[in-house]
């Protein structure tokens, strides 16, 4: 009686690479969870700033410790890769491209502590008319974040484009709201809240920035192109 053979051992054709591809999935990953940890320091900024929430506003400078350490564990580990791996093509385009989003994402977590830090600072200041719109330009932040880090879970080539037509409702936003800031006539109250919302719409208008040069990243891990 013969014994049964066991099944062939299929051997990838070019094992180095199989290997290197989990090595920046698993960086994918890590960067994915930095993005959740400023997703949430974001969301904290924007209930600080319009809810006058105090416990909100604390919770941020520890978050943000977190992100610090996360991002140079990232970095750390793409000159890695780097060094070891020569990696080319759309892996070398992917992990490239991973080191300038995290550093995209490291900002939007510093703009977001310092948006807690304002808040407390406006929180014994009325609430002016034009918060309510400041508002509005915060959650187009937030959304923009929120879909930059979509794209990068499911490799979308057109992010670039679709994110740069949020852009610009937040460009429009911060022109309009610096217009109405700045050049108020006949004020005769204190000045620091003005500036502290100027601060503000500042700072959204470049967590926007960030999001939309994330977005434009995906596509040229995507596609090898570097327009929007």
């Amino acid at each position: 009686m013969q014994s049964q053979s066991s099944p062939p051992t299929i051997v990838p054709l070019n094992p180095g690479r199989t290997q290197l591809q989990r090595k920046l999935e698993k960086l994918r990953q890590d960067v994915l969870r930095m993005g959740t940890l400023v997703e949430n320091s974001v969301r904290l900024s924007h209930l600080a700033l319009f809810e006058c929430n105090l416990e909100a506003a604390n919770s941020i400078a520890p978050l943000d410790k977190k992100i610090d350490k996360l991002y140079r564990q990232i970095e750390s580990d793409c000159v890695m890769l780097l060094t070891l791996e020569s990696p080319v093509a759309q892996d070398g385009r992917q992990l490239g491209a991973l080191m300038q989003l995290i550093r995209d994402l490291e900002r939007i977590g510093d703009y977001a502590k310092d948006l807690g830090a304002i808040a407390m600072k406006l929180f014994p200041y009325p609430k002016h008319a034009c918060m309510s719109d400041i508002e509005r330009m915060s959650r187009e932040a937030q959304a923009m974040l929120a879909m930059s880090l979509v794209a990068l879970i499911e490799f979308d080539g057109t992010a670039g484009s679709k994110m740069k037509q949020r852009d610009t409702i937040v460009d429009d936003a911060y022109t309009s709201l610096y217009r109405r800031l700045a050049y108020q006539q006949d004020y005769t109250g204190i000045l620091e809240p003005i500036v502290l919302m100027t601060l503000i719409i500042r700072h959204l208008e470049r967590m926007a920035d960030h999001a939309t040069n994330i977005g434009q990243r995906v596509t040229y891990i995507v596609t090898g192109e570097r327009r929007g």
